[in-house]
């Protein structure tokens, strides 16, 4: 077993020159893939949803692409190399928040939506408040995604290139927002399709073959394994018990858990996949797919947590560039050397691109079809006095400025969140998912009293709860692992606000509308259900 020097663990194995070689190569192909794709882009259903031109299987494969982000491959194998079974639990959490979204959610939002989130929410309420809060809610769910796969950029890249420091790591940020840019404004929806689905091979079949070559050197034993892990860990036999990261709060584990078994439902970008399917039929069988492909996956990253923890070391992979998130690059570097670590390292970072190029055009048809083409565009009239309707090419041009803005947005809040583990940072993401959006959908498909104060109540509460939580919380500030270390405004003691912010947003959902007078369309209610269940009527537009 050979464990690296702590001073040379990321420069011992590593060639930057091979890992700019293959980087290049793996961005040249995908560039490739996304401008052949971009060659029908010419309605706004091509660019938002692929023109429904995908079966299930290859849905599904994009789908887990889009759902096995960075956090699942970088964080949660580092979080398992370092922190053991509380490490796990972030792999049980995301695994069973997609059961969730797939039983309550899935199936009735693509029949009832046409592009966005906002457009089941706002079905039989008032489209101009319940799209805008939307709209906001999506945005905000979206930037803090990006703020985990952007750092987790940086610290991959830094690893590969032997680059330290926050400056380095910046530019690295920087270079990856950039390339994000042009794959959204060049591809949209189809071409980041097709490099979901790309990355979904190279991901899954990246880690079979780790998880494979682990085990073998173990003799096929996972015992074998756990006891190596357990003599190379600091913590010893702690790391196969429950508490090391987690015990002296469990309140901060309940309020993470809810918020990992919960947000998936939530997650605009994994909801809008939904829509690139031409049939209800073909949105079920990319749910099977979905589910085998990530449920395998998870069940791999508890050999290769286990695998780092004992072949390289936890006290290695927490000083490496990149922390706890270089776990998996460096079990592919004691593996198979450079030429392994480039290689898993820009499967890596293909996930990273892939990911957050899915959250850019979420984030950016967001804004473009729900506030500008449905609140902006319709507050206009004509000589009539009737809604000037927004022209679709019109709205597709907002939604290429609107990627813009989101990438530089999405830089600096990288540049931000360096050091912090990135399935942790998704973590935030899925109780400001779970807080804002899940309680509205929710009521939304089954409760028909449900109203427009209930919705914007849930979602403007639900968000505002989450964010002000997590400027409060030890995430934020009063810490050197802190987002801002050199202040200190932590007055709230948990790291996740899911506790407060989720049953937050339910119960203003349910007060808002108990409260309000406002009787919605029963007639919009009625067809809601039939299309929700059936999927009647689902490639109509949605308009009220």
């Amino acid at each position: 077993m050979n464990i690296f020097p702590l001073e040379t663990a990321p420069a011992a194995e590593n060639n930057p020159v091979l890992n700019i070689a293959i980087f290049a190569a793996f961005v040249a192909v995908t560039l490739f893939i996304v401008i052949r794709a971009s060659r029908n882009n010419k309605t706004a259903a091509d660019y938002y949803a692929a023109g429904r031109s995908f079966t299930g299987p290859q849905n599904g494969f994009a789908i887990a692409g889009d759902y096995l982000s960075a956090a699942s491959f970088l964080g949660i194998c580092g979080a398992i190399a370092v922190n053991g079974y509380d490490g796990f639990l972030y792999s049980i959490g995301f695994l069973v928040a997609w059961l969730v979204a797939l039983l309550l959610v899935a199936e009735m939002m693509r029949n009832t939506g046409k592009f966005t989130m906002a457009d089941v929410l706002s079905f039989r309420l008032k489209q101009r408040p319940v799209r805008l809060a939307a709209a906001i809610t999506t945005l905000a769910v979206c930037f803090f995604y990006l703020l985990a796969q952007m750092s987790g950029a940086g610290g991959l890249v830094s690893l590969l290139l032997g680059i330290d420091g926050r400056i380095g790591q910046s530019i690295v940020i920087g270079v990856v927002g950039i390339l994000m840019i042009i794959y959204v404004l060049i591809g949209g929806m189809k071409g980041t399709t097709w490099v979901q689905i790309v990355k979904a091979f190279l991901l899954i079949g990246g880690a079979i073959a780790m998880t494979i070559w682990v085990l073998v050197m173990h003799g096929f034993n996972f015992n074998t394994l756990l006891e190596a892990a357990v003599v190379n860990s600091p913590s010893g036999d702690a790391i196969l018990a429950p508490g090391l990261k987690y015990g002296a709060n469990p309140l901060d584990f309940i309020s993470l858990g809810l918020a990992l078994v919960l947000g998936t439902a939530g997650l605009p970008h994994v909801l809008m996949r939904f829509y690139t399917v031409p049939t209800a039929k073909e949105a079920r069988r990319s749910v099977v797919w979905a589910i085998w492909l990530i449920g395998g996956f998870y069940l791999l990253t508890l050999v290769l947590g286990y695998g780092a923890g004992a072949l390289v070391g936890p006290e290695v992979i927490a000083n490496a560039p990149g922390g706890v998130n270089s776990a998996a690059p460096l079990l592919a570097a004691e593996l198979g050397g450079p030429l392994l670590l480039g290689f898993i390292s820009a499967v890596a970072f293909a996930t990273i691109l892939a990911v957050v190029a899915g959250l850019t055009i979420t984030a950016a048809a967001s804004f473009a079809h729900d506030i500008y083409a449905n609140v902006i565009q319709k507050r206009k009239q004509n000589a009539g006095g009737s809604p000037v309707q927004a022209d679709p090419n019109g709205e597709v041009k907002v939604a290429r400025r609107t990627v813009v803005v989101i990438g530089i947005l999405a830089i600096v809040g990288g540049i931000g969140a360096q050091g912090q583990n990135i399935a942790f940072l998704v973590a935030l993401a899925f109780a400001v998912a779970a807080s804002a959006n899940l309680p509205t959908i929710l009521y939304s498909l089954f409760w028909r009293r449900f109203n427009t104060r209930g919705a914007v109540w849930s979602m403007y509460g639900g968000l505002g709860s989450a964010i002000v939580l997590i400027v409060l919380s030890p995430v934020f500030s009063g810490s050197e692992t802190a987002m801002i270390p050199t202040i200190d405004i932590a007055i709230w003691p948990l790291s996740n606000p899911g506790i407060v912010s989720i049953p937050l947003g339910f119960l203003l959902g349910w007060l808002g509308t108990i409260t309000s007078r406002r009787v919605e369309s029963r007639e919009l209610a009625a067809e809601m259900d039939v299309r929700s269940l059936t999927g009647f009527g689902a490639e109509k537009a949605v308009e009220h």
